[in-house]
């Protein structure tokens, strides 16, 4: 029956068969060392040798009957293989550091990464030695058995079955097993049927294709150098200018490489990456999803590795090195955080011992019908645990500063994307998926609980309530939301041919109806500007001249407008083609007056956001903001106010939105003084006509939209106009 059950891969209790045992007549070793054709056993202390262990019926079993001993000290095997002879101490001797991983997982959910997967251990065995190796540990409940390969083994899975435990997990301590050893795990369904070696889901590195393998991987080996950014004091998300920069590292920019075109890695991207955003003026850098992935066509939105930087850019001390850099230069690292959903590959997650481990078991939950991958079981402890465990992961490990969580709409309603008959209701007979609410609100608050300056963002494209509201407060308890329907309204908007804007007016007021309910961040990200939406550029009526003026105009008014800012890469330089994840941005095209116009223009948005309080303090608060004239649907002009949060710094903001110029425009203002031009978006540096040059205005006695004062604008075509009030002493 040993032999059976060892030959078959199907041994879920090794420790009963394998390893120092004793009884009555005194102790023995047994081994299970598939390829060995002679083993002896040495005394680990003094390296005596103890005896040459004998082959069990011609398998792979040995085993050493050693009378005089009743406990049997730690040892190591000198085996014998065709290949030549080789040491190595037997896993199997040390039960207790095998199933110290597992005891206090459910305690803490930073236990799933502080003890799972492929953990490096030096044990102290006494006199003066140290054992070095690596204690596997897996979730597989429903296995009937679990082996762990790699290169250490010839990927052999009857070489090391692991110890299955009460809690399903599956755990062995390997010695001699370093840092950069491949591994996967061989698993058997519960009817004994093998099934596609796996990945490790707790896995810290991992290759590409064709071997999808997790490699073992040692956290404390780098050192970090950005002290000074994770101690800073003061840091308030919500009072401080916050500009970020949306970047998908595999096409920002790549280099060539015989007849195409590869990838630069993350030091390389540090490097040439990190010097652009400091100069282009941007607080922050938000990254497409960097956990890996086996398709490069999902951009990382169909993750299997949950705790591994994609290892297309490098291993994960590279990344930390990215990381580090964007901090020791000033600007944060959000990341693109996917725990919606998870794809069907046979390495990953999906059905991962047999059975539904991972994802909801019902197709009506559990199969997503937009993406066509598999949705993870929200109401599982284990889930929940895991889920929760990779969002504090990157916070920790890689000094991440804030997560963007994808589809959170998804996560929320039963129904999403699905028709009636396609969705099982909740308990109160509605569609709201209270398992995954449950599990927002849990992350949210372990993610701000220990890691204070780190944030958490919502990709939600609905009405639902307070989600970026504390949890206390009946929030979900996000710091941000992403404002998806100012996005939609505004590039609704900029879209239609400039006669026609006056009948479209409310698109572009609407927002301020609800700009206070959450706390939001305006979005033109990457799924603007792909699979035939065009680029920002594109998107714009008129010949050149009139489309370069109208993005212009709009990016203007987007960093006048409450909330914090994010740009998609190209958005920038006014590329001309949507996005393609194959290809780089066209930095080519910056050989053009009017691409290096638009640029500057964004670079003049975002230092002038970041350099005055009244752009950027009361973001999220009422008081930051007033309408001047929200009501010219006629000539398509808007004009407001922003305030900073004493109110003294006063910005007003007007728009023009039609190719007709108006000299001599009266604005109402508060105050009684002068009145400098801060931006003009029509200015030649700019690309634009320069029909105005004047630098500043000096209000008049007049009343005018309710207001004391007035000044008299020379209002450009296609243009947004900053001024701002200084009062004469």
């Amino acid at each position: 029956m040993q032999l059976d059950v060892l030959q078959a891969a199907r041994c879920a209790e090794p420790f009963n068969l394998l390893g120092p045992g004793q009884d009555q007549s005194g102790g023995w070793i047994r081994a299970w060392l598939p390829g060995a054709t002679d083993v002896s056993v040495l005394e680990l202390a003094s390296g005596k040798h103890l005896g040459h262990m004998q082959q069990q019926s011609g398998s792979a079993l040995f085993e050493l009957v050693l009378p005089q001993y009743q406990q049997v000290p730690l040892y190591a095997l000198e085996i014998t293989t065709l290949d030549g002879k080789f040491e190595r101490i037997d896993p199997y001797q040390f039960k207790e550091q095998a199933y110290h991983a597992v005891h206090f997982v459910d305690h803490d959910p930073q236990n799933v990464y502080q003890q799972l997967g492929a953990q490096l251990l030096e044990l102290d065995v006494g006199l003066d030695k140290t054992i070095r190796g690596t204690r596997f540990a897996v979730y597989a409940p429903n296995a009937l058995a679990v082996s762990v390969i790699g290169d250490f083994n010839w990927w052999n899975d009857t070489a090391h079955p692991m110890q299955k435990t009460s809690l399903g997990y599956w755990v062995l301590f390997v010695p001699g097993i370093a840092a950069g050893t491949r591994y996967k795990y061989a698993l058997k369904d519960r009817q004994g049927n093998s099934l596609p070696h796996k990945a490790d889901p707790v896995g810290f590195q991992a290759e590409q294709y064709p071997s999808h393998a997790s490699v073992v991987y040692e956290h404390a080996k780098y050192i970090w150098q950005d002290e000074a950014w994770m101690s800073r004091q003061g840091w308030d998300p919500y009072h401080q200018p916050m500009s970020i920069y949306e970047v998908h590292l595999g096409s920002w920019r790549r280099k060539l490489s015989g007849n195409g075109s590869v990838f630069l890695s993350y030091r390389e991207l540090a490097s040439v990456l990190l010097p652009y955003v400091v100069e282009m003026g941007y607080t922050h850098l938000e990254i497409l999803p960097v956990s890996e992935h086996p398709f490069d066509g999902s951009w990382g939105y169909q993750p299997v590795g949950l705790f591994a930087p994609t290892s297309r850019f490098g291993n994960p001390d590279d990344f930390k090195y990215f990381v580090d850099q964007c901090h020791q230069h000033g600007i944060g690292v959000i990341i693109d955080w996917v725990p919606a959903h998870f794809p069907e590959d046979g390495h990953g997650l999906a059905r991962f011992d047999g059975t539904h481990v991972y994802e909801y078991e019902d197709p009506r939950k559990g199969w997503h019908p937009d993406w066509d991958s598999c949705i993870y079981d929200f109401g599982k402890n284990e889930v929940r645990q895991f889920l929760v465990a990779s969002a504090l992961y990157w916070l920790d490990k890689f000094h991440i500063d804030g997560l963007r969580v994808d589809a959170v709409a998804s996560m929320l309603y039963l129904d999403y994307s699905r028709k009636d008959g396609e969705w099982i209701p909740n308990v109160d007979g509605g569609n709201h998926n209270y398992e995954a609410i449950s599990l927002l609100r849990w992350m949210n608050e372990e993610a701000y609980r220990r890691f204070p300056l780190a944030m958490t963002i919502a990709e939600e494209s609905t009405s639902f309530a307070k989600v970026s509201r504390p949890v206390f407060e009946g929030g979900l308890g996000f710091g941000f939301k992403w404002n998806m329907g100012w996005m939609h309204d505004s590039l609704h908007y900029i879209a239609k041919d400039p006669a026609y804007r006056r009948y479209h007016h409310n698109e572009l007021t609407f927002s301020m109806v609800y700009a206070y309910d959450e706390s939001f961040i305006l979005p033109i990200s990457h799924d603007e500007v792909v699979h035939g939406k065009g680029s920002l550029l594109r998107k714009m009526p008129g010949d050149e001249w009139q489309q370069a003026a109208n993005l212009r105009c709009y990016a203007a008014f987007m960093y006048g407008h409450p909330g914090k800012k994010l740009n998609f890469m190209g958005n920038e330089i006014g590329q001309s083609s949507e996005w393609n994840h194959d290809s780089s941005v066209q930095w080519h095209l910056l050989d053009y007056d009017k691409h290096q116009g638009i640029q500057l223009l964004y670079q003049s948005l975002n230092r002038l956001y970041c350099q005055y309080p009244a752009l950027h303090q009361c973001d999220h608060a009422a008081t930051g903001f007033e309408w001047v004239d929200h009501q010219n649907s006629e000539q398509s002009i808007l004009a407001f106010v922003r305030k900073s949060l004493d109110s003294r710094q006063k910005i007003y903001v007007i728009c023009n939105f039609t190719p007709v110029p108006h000299q001599g425009f009266r604005m109402g203002v508060t105050d009684a003084g002068h009145y400098k031009v801060l931006l003009n978006s029509d200015d030649a540096q700019y690309w634009g006509s320069g029909y105005s040059d004047k630098v500043a205005y000096i209000s008049e006695q007049q009343t005018w939209h309710g207001k004391p004062h007035s000044v008299q604008i020379d209002l450009p075509p296609l243009a947004t106009l900053y001024l701002i009030y200084e009062q004469i002493d």
